[in-house]
């Protein structure tokens, strides 16, 4: 059954944390590595492109199923109105914001010697769809667009969700989840779904805007926190088990590692891959859990704070590093040296825009999918905030914002 959603979880908002810095740290090396991206740098990493191709075999499938968990308790006793509405503005207007403002500048930098400023590329933001064209809602905010899909699709099942028959079923796949090393279960689901996914979709083309094969992928994972990992006595058995899932994912890894030389034929090299890429993304995803549970189960005075920017700055990070690694690729440094600067300058910038200009202001909290604050932030509180910062004094007194009595 849904609780409500006062309950924190420290490790899973750990995870959230360290999920998104990820994301961050991923998109840092796509600026080096041989892969496609809005801007890459002359010289290249050539190994960064397996190790990357591994992270991200589990890092955004943890991802959903963090974000499930937080899901279960968001539901809490909301009516389906109540949930929408949330969904809305946490989820909805951050991507329809930022499908017009994050996501184009990106284009442009990508575009830019074809448009002779931004304002004439938003002129042409119409003209065809990415890549050809400039119109995209393919960059980072997918994920936004797929949780809030997934929002529509368990919209109609809330009341199933705190039935007795929900309570039962849970209860059933708790159980086998429980057992040892019973989370296994989920990879013959995982390999079902994929293999009629593709049936539907063989060219692996997307319908209706969405890479279905990816969506559904993700979909299980999501589940698979909103309906097991949510449950604490699960969690505490996973911890328990988190050497054995971890031996699994060893050998899984080292397997696939090891497929494209032990076997010749491309179609048995391609079906074992992707039977055993399945088995090293759940095998990841569940060791995780357990040592995370372990040894992130705790609080801290900067947990709460950078949960709340860590929003905020996966919206800001993909942008910030295309505009930002513009520049640093056009400067004659080594390549080492590029990498550094991208990731401090991205960083900082990332964490000022952040603070000083996105936290303090309530209009743009809620864009950027924050509550807004019940104090009325307003220009003359963010100036004397920087005021203050900064320890400048007008005649030995700290400078003070107007008071009702001085205007």
């Amino acid at each position: 059954m849904i609780k409500k959603g006062k309950v924190r979880i420290y490790y899973i908002d750990w995870l959230r944390i360290l999920l998104i810095l990820s994301v961050f740290l991923f998109h840092i090396g796509m600026v080096f590595n041989a892969s496609n991206w809005p801007v890459k740098n002359g010289e290249q990493i050539e190994w960064l492109n397996p190790i990357m191709r591994f992270f991200h075999l589990w890092r955004m499938p943890l991802l959903f199923m963090v974000s499930g968990v937080g899901t279960y308790f968001a539901i809490g006793y909301r009516t389906s109105k109540e949930y929408f509405k949330e969904r809305t503005v946490r989820i909805l207007l951050p991507f329809s914001v930022g499908l017009f403002t994050l996501i184009p500048i990106q284009v442009y930098i990508e575009k830019i010697n074809i448009y002779d400023s931004l304002y004439q590329f938003y002129i042409h933001l119409f003209d065809g769809i990415y890549p050809t064209g400039n119109f995209s809602w393919r960059h980072h905010l997918w994920f936004l667009s797929y949780l809030f899909i997934i929002s529509l699709i368990i919209l109609p099942f809330l009341n199933f969700f705190r039935s007795h028959k929900y309570y039962l079923l849970r209860e059933k796949l708790l159980s086998i989840s429980s057992k040892k090393m019973g989370m296994n279960w989920i990879i013959i689901v995982l390999l079902i779904t994929q293999y009629i996914t593709h049936q539907l979709f063989p060219d692996k083309s997307s319908f209706i805007f969405i890479n279905w094969i990816n969506f559904f992928f993700y979909f299980i994972f999501f589940l698979m926190g909103l309906v097991l990992i949510s449950s604490d006595k699960l969690i505490e058995k996973i911890e328990g088990q988190k050497k054995l899932y971890l031996i699994q994912t060893i050998l899984s890894s080292t397997f696939l590692i090891s497929i494209k030389y032990i076997f010749n034929d491309p179609l048995i090299e391609d079906f074992l891959q992707e039977i055993t890429k399945t088995i090293v993304t759940l095998s990841i995803g569940i060791t995780v859990l357990g040592y995370a549970r372990k040894y992130l189960n705790k609080d801290s005075k900067y947990r709460k704070e950078m949960n709340d920017a860590i929003y905020p700055f996966y919206l800001l990070q993909q942008p910030v590093i295309v505009i930002v690694g513009y520049f640093i690729i056009q400067w004659d440094l080594p390549i080492e040296l590029k990498i550094l600067l991208l990731l401090i300058l991205s960083f900082s910038l990332i964490v000022i825009i952040y603070w000083f200009i996105i936290r303090p202001i309530n209009i743009l909290r809620v864009i950027f999918g924050l509550k807004p604050h019940t104090k009325n932030y307003n220009v003359n509180w963010l100036y004397e905030r920087i005021i203050t910062a900064w320890n400048i004094q007008v005649g030995s007194k700290p400078l003070k914002s107007k008071t009702a009595a001085d205007k």
